[in-house]
Order: structure tokens, then sequence, then C-alpha cells
């Protein structure tokens, strides 16, 4: 007998991503040095499109956790990206659920082709950010785009041009299978 969870209606999946309008609305706080935070994210972590970076900043900023993953190319469902990120937080950091309130933030920098505008992935990482966020008991924080145009926080209009995603390399083939690539790391405390 197999047991599992049901794979997600389309209808379903609609619901789980963020609109712009919706993510503005929502009171993500403002990075105070958005550069220096994805500098910091781009040097520890290189990532090349497609790799998500999660990270948990603590109340002064200071980066107290991050890990990366690639996405695998498959169907764009928030359901989905929230739990690769949930299980890359519980890798590098215990969760603050016993807090009255939450006082680390997590930001999301996501590596991918194209332009730096909102797209219905980006909307997609939003949802599964700040229900991640929430299920960790986290401040949902900066959802950062890093494309060959530079970086771009969504739903705040900052940007740089510094630095930007790199050129897609031949990926190899793969025999299928297998849990997508993970790289944790963790700041020293």
């Amino acid at each position: 007998m197999a047991f599992g969870i049901a794979a997600p209606s389309s209808a379903d999946s609609v619901s789980r991503l963020l609109e712009p309008a919706e993510w503005a609305a929502a009171g993500v706080p403002l990075l105070r040095n958005p550069r220096e935070v994805v500098t910091g994210l781009y040097t520890r972590h290189t990532p090349t499109p497609s790799t998500a970076v999660i990270a948990v900043l603590a109340p002064d900023e200071r980066l107290a956790a991050s890990a990366s993953l690639v996405r695998r190319p498959t169907a764009v469902d928030g359901w989905v990206l929230r739990n690769a990120l949930l299980a890359q937080l519980r890798q590098v950091i215990p969760h603050d659920l016993r807090r009255r309130a939450p006082v680390r933030t997590a930001v999301l920098l996501y590596c991918r082709e194209g332009r730096g505008h909102w797209t219905e992935e980006d909307g997609a990482w939003m949802w599964g950010l700040r229900d991640a966020c929430t299920l960790h008991g986290l401040r949902c924080g900066a959802y950062i785009t890093l494309t060959r145009d530079g970086w771009r926080i969504l739903g705040e209009g900052r940007a740089g041009r510094q630095p930007r995603s790199p050129a897609r390399a031949a990926a190899p083939l793969s025999s299928g299978g297998g849990a997508p690539e993970a790289h944790r790391h963790t700041a020293a405390r």
C-alpha cells in the first residue's frame, strides 16, 4: 500500500502565486542595504540560472544562515516551491515558532533568465517564500531577482547592475530521479 500526497490540481495552483500588488500590500520590510545583501549572497553561493538562495537575516540584517537550491524544470507551483524552501530552512536554522513575534527575516534571491520584471514564476516564489516564513516562524522579507540586467527587488523598485546573472552553461545530461542539487551554508555566529 502506498501513501502520498495527491498532486495539486491546476485550479489550486492558480491561487498559489502572488501578484505584485498583493506582494506590495503585504508590508514586506525594506532592506537597509540591499546591495550589500545581494553581493554577499552572490559571493557566498555564486548562483546560476534556476538557482534560488534563501537567506535568514538577524534583526541587525547580518546573515544568520543561507542555503541554495536548483529548481527542477517543472510546472510553476507555489506549493512545491514553498516545500523546497521550507526543507532548506529546516536544514540550516531552527524555527522561531515559539516566539511571540518573528525577529529574524528570510529573503529570497532567485537567479533566472529573462528580464527582472515580475513573471508568474516570481509570483509562485513569492507565495512560497511567504508561506515558508509563516511555517518556520520568520518574517517574510524581500524577493530579489538576479538576471543578466542585474538585480531587482520586486515590489520595491530598487535595483542594481552588479552582480548580474552569469550566462547559462550547457547543463550535463541527467539520468533522472534523485533530489535537486542543494548546497548548505551557515554563517559564522
